[in-house]
């Protein structure tokens, strides 16, 4: 492939599908090798390609990386969003913990991509962690008749902890029984936001 593509026009199918492909191939090296380790030669050599075809869809390795690490969260964000929207008021938080720890348990190259975007400067703000949970959970009482109570945002923070360790000991141990970990955890979250 000659050039780089042009942003003027939409994708054609088979453009879109490549795009795809590299993204998935490099959540992959990602997860496998680490970010540092992920060049564009060993993406290309994983998607079958040469680099200059990578560079035709992608800017750069950044811009590869970022599009994968922008792709895992967009998958995690819909998935706990629709068992989110598909639970009561009163048992959101809960389908919340069980749809964050499953989600990533399931899609062990997702963790380590989320990981490895973490520890090269992605953080997202530490509120974009906490307050999604705190807001549910603050619903969640509300719709229980349950007045003012706990420090929701503190309860959250503890859940987001308890949850990447959860997800950390799934990734060290695959036999490790995430959902019922996840479910002991949702027992100390009822246990500490609605007593």
């Amino acid at each position: 492939m000659a050039g780089r593509r042009t942003e003027d026009r939409p994708l054609s199918f088979i453009e879109q599908a490549r795009r795809d492909q590299l993204v998935e191939v490099t959540i992959g090296v990602v997860a496998e090798h680490g970010h540092a380790a992920a060049s564009l030669a060993r993406i290309a050599e994983a998607a079958g390609i040469t680099k200059g075809a990578v560079l035709y869809h992608f800017a750069s390795k950044d811009a590869v990386v970022a599009a994968a690490h922008a792709h895992v969260l967009d998958a995690l964000v819909a998935d706990i969003g629709a068992a989110v929207d598909a639970a009561p008021a009163d048992g959101a938080p809960a389908a919340y913990v069980r749809r964050m720890v499953g989600h990533l348990a399931e899609r062990p190259d997702h963790a380590r991509m989320i990981i490895e975007a973490m520890i090269h400067d992605h953080r997202p703000d530490s509120s974009a962690r906490w307050k999604p949970l705190a807001t549910l959970l603050g619903h969640a009482r509300e719709a229980r008749g349950l007045g003012p109570g706990p420090d929701l945002r503190t309860i959250a923070i503890i859940t987001g902890g308890a949850i990447d360790a959860i997800v950390g000991e799934r990734l060290q141990d695959p036999a490790y029984d995430a959902g019922a970990a996840a479910e002991a955890l949702v027992t100390m979250l009822e246990s500490a936001a609605f007593a």
